[in-house]
């Protein structure tokens, strides 16, 4: 037996969205059945280096297949200009439950990015007005793409607008989908004013107040992935209806956790975890008002994208077996 290792390259072929977003919708259905194992994200805080080490690990069931596997993440802001690095490296292990075999070692960084886009796909499938066309997203780094490339496969999305500070990355962003949507530079409120918003920027005094935002705006709030990140105003979180990924993440990590440290929010202001919309798939929730769903990333999404990118790429011979454990010469 071989270990395939997949590149980012091999991940981005083989993570087709469409795919990735019905295994996270799956993953989130399995979480909140009782159908996973996912033990607390763990840190190791480096401040000597200005970073961080997460270890995620999951297992998961759905009707169709189950799967386990690990996710090795850093967080080190300083590596782009330092280093030449990515802000986040990541290295995703996919193993055989029945068998604990490492079926697969991938690059984890790719793979983060398209399962957190599909997150927030689902969550704007269940939370946006249906007929939403309009995009914004606030942070044009790396993130910001695989949340119009997923957001797009779920509403028909024609008018993305996008604001940051840095010209060089909203430059970037429009000649990359300038051909395929009508995308243009605004402000904060602009892209607030759309019909759905995605955040992802690292910021930790608020920079999306409530005049900033319509009525009836969804937000996925993806930026804040450690204590004291805070992307929305107490303001828009206070008016808004809240739907989580996981509790303990989200009020540890997520957009609520600075409001819910100072008792601004309270568990009565979180209307559901979004693995219950998708159990239950119809509720009480209006998607013409404010929506705000707080995305930490959960080692499930991780494994259930590991999957869609393990499966294809076995299928259609991508990726490079090796002999990682040495089973045939031992056994």
């Amino acid at each position: 037996m071989h270990t395939l290792f997949v590149d980012s390259d091999g991940v981005e072929r083989n993570a087709e969205m469409p795919a990735v977003i019905d295994a996270v919708e799956a993953a989130f259905g399995a979480f909140e059945r009782g159908d996973t194992q996912m033990p607390a994200k763990s840190y190791i805080d480096l401040p000597q280096y200005n970073g961080d080490f997460r270890s995620m690990p999951a297992y998961l069931e759905t009707d169709e297949w189950d799967a386990a596997g690990i996710k090795w993440v850093n967080v080190h802001p300083d590596n782009p200009t330092d280093h030449g690095l990515p802000t986040v490296l990541g290295t995703m292990i996919y193993s055989d439950p029945e068998t604990a075999f490492p079926l697969a070692i991938m690059d984890g960084t790719t793979l983060t990015m398209k399962r957190t886009g599909a997150a927030a796909a689902v969550a704007t499938d269940y939370l946006a007005i249906e007929e939403a066309s309009s995009l914004g997203i606030v942070g044009a780094g790396v993130q910001s793409y695989t949340q119009l490339e997923a957001i797009s496969e779920i509403r028909p999305i024609e008018t993305v607008v996008v604001a940051d500070k840095d010209e060089t990355r909203v430059d970037r962003f429009i000649q990359t989908f300038g051909d395929r949507f009508d995308v243009r530079e605004g402000s904060i409120s602009d892209a607030g004013h759309c019909d759905v918003l995605s955040t992802v920027t690292p910021v930790r005094d608020p920079i999306v107040g409530v005049d900033d935002v319509a009525d009836h705006t969804h937000i996925n709030a993806i930026g804040a992935d450690a204590n004291g990140k805070h992307e929305l105003s107490d303001a828009v979180l206070e008016r808004a209806t809240i739907v989580i990924d996981d509790h303990e993440q989200c009020t540890h990590s997520g957009e609520i956790n600075v409001p819910y440290a100072e008792g601004v929010l309270t568990d009565e202001d979180i209307t559901a975890e979004i693995g219950e919309l998708v159990v239950r798939s119809t509720g009480s929730i209006d998607p013409a008002g404010l929506t705000v769903f707080d995305s930490t990333g959960l080692a499930i999404q991780d494994v259930a994208t590991a999957h869609v990118v393990y499966e294809r790429a076995t299928a259609t011979d991508d990726g490079h077996p090796f002999d990682l454990v040495g089973v045939d010469d031992a056994y």
